[in-house]
């Protein structure tokens, strides 16, 4: 299975992690904080299907690195916050980590250099 392929599971599998977790988020926040995790994992889904599917990979690379970040600082301020306790925090961010590990890699591909074994 190719390098896009296994990130794109993990994307799917880090989303369904995800929903699960933001169902249990205060009610006030279900249309703001809530509303923007989610789309910020929508739009790491479709960079991911996107670079799979392009040539020129690498902006759509950096642009799925930004939506990491993103969705990195919303678990920490959901934690915070108490939104999220902190084993689910503890999960969610390892799933984030390896996603984002993954990308380094495949950003190392793109441009051209050899990634590390692991």
């Amino acid at each position: 299975m190719s390098q896009e392929l296994i990130i794109l599971q993990k994307v799917m599998d880090m989303m369904e992690y995800g929903y699960l977790a933001l169902a249990q988020y205060p009610k006030s926040e279900k249309f703001a904080m809530v509303t923007d995790i989610k789309r910020s994992m929508d739009i790491m889904l479709e960079r991911v299907i996107e670079a799979h599917k392009k040539y020129y990979k690498k902006t759509t690379l950096q642009e799925l690195d930004v939506e990491i970040a993103k969705l990195k600082a919303y678990m920490r301020l959901s934690h915070t916050l108490k939104f999220l306790p902190t084993h689910k925090y503890e999960v969610w961010s390892g799933m984030i980590v390896e996603i984002g590990k993954m990308l380094g890699g495949w950003l190392k591909t793109v441009n051209g250099q050899k990634p590390a074994s692991s």
